[in-house]
């Protein structure tokens, strides 16, 4: 038997029908957005991979005078970390040890290894206008901040991802505020670090992305000073490489020293 309803409710179902037709792929399109931890946590992994070995050049800029470093790194796990001058000459062989949540420095002119406080984490590296915390890439940023998904939106076919990082009220650090600018595919483009009155003071910008192990990876990295465009520093990867793990004599405080001699 054909059941015969009246034409209203034959339109009326055949509307109820189009916009269910039309739902479907904007529910199945609305995927939940990751959390800012995890963003965070991914783009810090990624960034120091497993394990890396690097020759960088890093140049020191202000508006009246510059100077250039060439420096040798090694990076394992989240917090094992290893950077060692070898040019210019008057500087050659000092170095930086980051283990765990200590660090220390050694100058062969003394031949002294001092353990750096953690006021100091957060002062200049040899000068430049990155901390220690900022060449190590050290967990801080995971472990000291709290993080807020504030907005995100496409750029060249990615996702980009802005995050406020507030820190903790008992963290030791002396940022008020970062803002990070993370792309889908784990890689930080920007970082913008703000005093406690939630100032502008510095940002870090990425650049030159290659492949790199199987990987993309920034092969620049600029930290500016807000107020002062012409001070920065610029950090060039000469070579770079990532594997699954480095000997564990790499990051010890005799290796320290014996690579600076």
């Amino acid at each position: 038997m054909i059941l015969s309803y009246p034409p209203l409710l034959w339109r009326l179902l055949g509307s109820l029908l189009s916009w269910g037709l039309l739902l479907i792929p904007s529910m199945a399109s609305a995927a939940p957005l990751p959390s800012a931890d995890t963003l965070v946590r991914d783009a810090f992994e990624y960034w120091r991979g497993s394990a890396s070995t690097a020759r960088l050049t890093m140049t020191i800029h202000r508006l009246s005078w510059k100077r250039t470093v060439s420096i040798d790194a090694w990076t394992q796990g989240e917090s094992e970390s290893l950077f060692v001058i070898r040019a210019p000459a008057k500087d050659r062989g000092n170095g930086t040890l980051k283990k765990g949540r200590g660090m220390w420095i050694y100058n062969p002119k003394v031949n002294r290894v001092i353990k750096l406080p953690p006021s100091m984490m957060s002062q200049s590296w040899q000068g430049s206008d990155f901390s220690n915390n900022d060449l190590a890439k050290t967990d801080s940023l995971i472990h000291d901040y709290t993080h807020t998904l504030k907005h995100h939106t496409t750029h060249g076919g990615h996702t980009i991802y802005t995050i406020k990082s507030t820190p903790h009220p008992d963290a030791a650090v002396i940022w008020g505020q970062i803002i990070l600018k993370i792309r889908d595919d784990h890689i930080l483009l920007a970082e913008t670090f703000f005093d406690e009155a939630l100032e502008p003071v510095k940002e870090m910008v990425a650049s030159d992305i290659r492949s790199v192990s199987g990987k993309s990876f920034p092969m620049v990295w600029k930290m500016v000073q807000v107020e002062s465009p012409d001070r920065y520093t610029r950090m060039v990867y000469e070579t770079l490489a990532f594997s699954q793990g480095l000997p564990s004599h790499i990051f010890t405080r005799a290796n320290l020293i014996s690579s600076g001699r």
